[in-house]
């Protein structure tokens, strides 16, 4: 079966966040043919954790909602569909590095970790019951996650928090609006400014990570002739390693100061940056770009929380993660097996 071909089954199995049991049954009734596979609810560790050195190779099986594109479609050079990107094409390329034959007695072991519920709050991602649950894995000479990074090697992350914003005043009639204060447009000005702030950019080992503060949502108004006494936005919260979750914290809270209330929802840490590791100097010369930053959160964060070494790469492209209009290039299939292959065999370098 072609990577191609693997992809398109993947991506014909719906695993909404939550909805992971009959993708993970697939993966499980698939790779136990060739490898030890143990179950941890509905992920998976697939691979040999003892003898040989070994690579730990990550990717979470479950998607966003579906909008319009739960069916794959080649279109010319590229497969579209949900999760194309993000992140089925990386789990077929683990698929089939698990199936290799000349990397099972390679000098390096391959480990697969499919994990369940990425997608949704941090809380309930399932790679911490499974790294709980499999001490092993922290023996790994290098973890890799096959986020979406356009074929780059992409260090770190950031970290993210979710925070309820609460602005208050109190109901009147709209035709008599000054007997109350109107929530809403009290958190005008906030938001105006809010708007205008620019990301801040921090260095770290030459590399630039953005923090920036997002409103995704917001909710306020019980009628449309009440003057609304509450308006509520969600504030996201994306900030570079530099800061721990409790500084983290701090700068959130600064940054909604104007608010009335503030409820921190959701935080998932900042990933640490890889540096002077020669696995990683090794996959960086194979792939044969510098590494980058990486912008968005991963298990990264969560990897090298536990004093793993761990970055991202990929085949999906990650400007389409999310999106309806989801694609992902067909080569960078092959390509992204290709470099994993040749970096697990102990390749140097694009002229090796």
């Amino acid at each position: 079966m072609s990577l191609l071909e693997t992809l398109i089954e993947l991506v014909d199995i719906r695993s909404v966040t939550g909805e992971e049991e009959e993708i993970a049954a697939a993966l499980e009734f698939r790779l136990s043919r060739i490898a030890p596979v143990r179950r941890i609810g509905n992920s998976l560790v697939v691979g040999d954790l003892g003898g040989r050195p070994y690579f730990a190779l990550y990717g979470h099986t479950d998607t966003v909602p579906e909008q319009g594109n739960g069916t794959p479609v080649v279109e010319g050079d590229r497969l579209r569909g949900l999760g194309t990107s993000d992140m089925k094409a990386g789990l077929a390329v683990m698929t089939h590095l698990l199936e290799d034959a000349e990397l099972a007695s390679g000098p390096y072991g391959v480990v697969g970790v499919f994990y369940d519920k990425e997608e949704g709050p941090s809380v309930e991602n399932g790679l911490e019951q499974v790294l709980d649950e499999t001490p092993g894995l922290l023996d790994a000479e290098l973890s890799i996650v096959l986020e979406p990074t356009d074929l780059r090697v992409e260090v770190g992350c950031n970290g993210a928090l979710n925070a309820d914003v609460t602005f208050l005043g109190s109901a009147a009639h709209s035709a008599r609006p000054w007997f109350g204060e109107n929530a809403v447009t009290k958190a005008g000005t906030w938001l105006g400014d809010l708007h205008a702030r620019e990301p801040e950019s921090f260095m770290i080992d030459g590399l630039e990570f953005r923090e920036v503060f997002s409103v995704t949502r917001a909710s306020g108004g019980i009628a449309n002739n009440v003057i609304p006494a509450r308006f509520t936005v969600n504030l996201n919260h994306r900030f570079p390693p530099v800061f721990d979750l409790e500084e983290a914290e701090a700068r959130l809270r600064n940054v909604a100061a104007a608010a009335d209330e503030i409820v921190i929802k959701d935080a998932a840490a900042a990933g640490a940056v890889a540096t002077d590791d020669p696995h990683v100097a090794r996959l960086e010369a194979i792939v044969g770009d510098r590494r980058m930053a990486k912008q968005g959160w991963t298990d990264v964060a969560r990897l090298t929380g536990r004093g793993l070494t761990a970055l991202n790469y990929g085949p999906g492209e990650s400007g389409l993660a999310h999106q309806a209009a989801e694609s992902v290039p067909i080569v960078n299939l092959d390509i992204a097996f290709n470099v994993l292959r040749r970096f697990i065999l102990g390749g140097q370098g694009i002229s090796d």
